[in-house]
């Protein structure tokens, strides 16, 4: 069975550019070990040919679905509540302070 090892971790942190410390670093490389297992045990499992491919076990047919919500008209009590709220509102908008951006090199 073949496993990340520590090498391999190394070279994907640098593709990947991440800041890990020893810590992090070993805790995902395990984590990722584990994923892999449990692929392989999936991959494991026989399943016949004729089995058709899905992607959810239970057919979504009508019989079984929920039935659609009607759509309706509510009032804007609510909305009024959360604006009362806001620190700053124009025209039933939130004002929100400016985020401060910064140029990447």
């Amino acid at each position: 069975m073949r496993t990340i090892d520590r090498d391999v971790f190394a070279h994907l942190v640098g593709l990947a550019a991440l800041e890990l410390t020893d810590e992090e670093a070993e805790y995902l490389r395990q984590e990722l070990n584990h994923q892999l297992r449990a692929i392989r045990e999936l991959e494991a499992i026989h399943v016949e040919a004729e089995e058709a491919i899905t992607s959810h076990g239970v057919p979504y047919t009508e019989a079984i679905s929920p039935t659609l919500r009607e759509d309706e008209v509510r009032s804007e009590c609510e909305a009024d509540e959360i604006l009362k709220q806001a620190p700053e509102v124009e025209e039933r908008y939130i004002i929100v302070p400016d985020i401060p951006h910064t140029e990447l090199r």
